[in-house]
């Protein structure tokens, strides 16, 4: 059998996998063919994000990436639907943990974990090759930071974010829709806007917007551009409302650095912060300048003092009432406070400043 011969006989054996949505006139085969070639990056894999890569790899696209800078815990549960009690005790990493979840639900989809901080430094890099963006995390700094790269490279970006009862979700078409900085100025300053950690968060609100930023990637992935929907979703499942707000007159209407001047401060490291208070965590996120040496190295100086928990991917200990997370790149999540200059003084004091 010659590479052409396998790859008819290889797509017809993924038509019977996929054959209710084939079925559905608007996909067909024709974009099914092109949703399993599609490649996908899902920028944080909590409970935007793990909803997001489950339809995607069930959907069959071609890679799914997978970039979150987290690891599991028990009250994360509720909501993240690719984790269970055993990845919680283990603190597995959560895209090591979705990895492993999806490679078992469709292992024809190359599914690519990355335990990584998205920052101006790497974003491109995640991006490579990449047919459609997103939106699993949970601070604006990364929104921006993903739409400067998704406005200057030209990938299609879908934004969305839940708190509460409530969530919004935008597709974003470089030079077609309006982008991020036309809906929003400015970045919404920390405690200015509701976290899951003042509102609360439930969890079918998760599922409602991630299901629809899952669909508007399939029609990107499979070539239907002109279905991409061209308003922003507002969904209150409390209220049980549903809005969709025209934005496309933004387009013409604002004087948007990024879409209009082509500036792309985020991207440049210009602006976003080095620190962050983690949603719904009562945690800091500390991103060092430069890299550790080791962990390896650092369990041994730590070992004498602390009772460590260790892995391939981090090293955890506890120390004065906190408990302390150190990844391989340096990032710590310093959990049990929210006050930043307490995480940096943990951090600068037992891991180095």
């Amino acid at each position: 059998m010659d590479d052409n011969q396998f790859q008819i006989a290889n797509f017809k054996l993924q038509t019977e996998r996929y054959i209710r949505q084939s079925r559905f006139a608007p996909l067909g085969e024709d974009g099914q063919r092109r949703l399993m070639a599609g490649r996908a990056l899902v920028c944080g894999c909590g409970a935007l994000g793990s909803a997001i890569a489950n339809a995607l790899v069930r959907a069959g696209a071609g890679l799914v990436r997978i970039v979150d800078r987290d690891f599991v815990e028990l009250s994360n549960l509720q909501r993240q639907s690719l984790f269970d009690e055993q990845d919680a005790a283990a603190g597995t990493p959560k895209a090591v943990a979705a990895a492993e979840k999806l490679r078992r639900i469709n292992s024809t989809v190359a599914v690519e974990p990355v335990v990584a901080d998205v920052n101006p430094m790497n974003v491109e890099c995640f991006c490579e090759g990449i047919d459609a963006i997103l939106d699993g995390t949970d601070n604006f700094e990364t929104r921006f930071l993903l739409n400067d790269v998704a406005v200057k490279s030209g990938i299609p970006w879908i934004y969305g974010g839940c708190v509460g009862a409530e969530g919004q979700t935008m597709t974003i078409l470089p030079g077609e829709t309006p982008c991020l900085g036309c809906l929003m100025e400015t970045c919404p300053p920390w405690g200015s806007t509701p976290t899951c950690d003042t509102a609360g968060i439930l969890g079918p609100i998760v599922g409602v917007i991630a299901s629809i930023q899952a669909m508007e990637a399939i029609k990107i992935l499979s070539g239907n551009r002109a279905a991409v929907s061209k308003s922003l979703t507002a969904v209150d499942l409390w209220q049980n409302r549903i809005r969709q707000i025209d934005v496309q007159k933004l387009l013409e209407a604002a004087d948007c650095p990024t879409c209009k001047r082509r500036e792309f401060p985020w991207l440049a490291g210009r602006e976003g912060s080095r620190t962050a208070v983690l949603c719904g965590r009562n945690a800091v996120q500390i991103t060092p300048p430069r890299a550790i040496s080791s962990l390896d190295e650092l369990a041994a100086r730590l070992s004498p003092h602390f009772a460590l928990v260790k892995n391939a991917y981090l090293l955890r200990f506890r120390a004065e009432d906190c408990e302390i997370t150190l990844f391989a790149d340096g990032r710590a999540i310093v959990s049990g406070t929210d006050d930043i200059g307490v995480a940096r003084s943990i951090y600068a004091k037992y891991i180095g400043a």
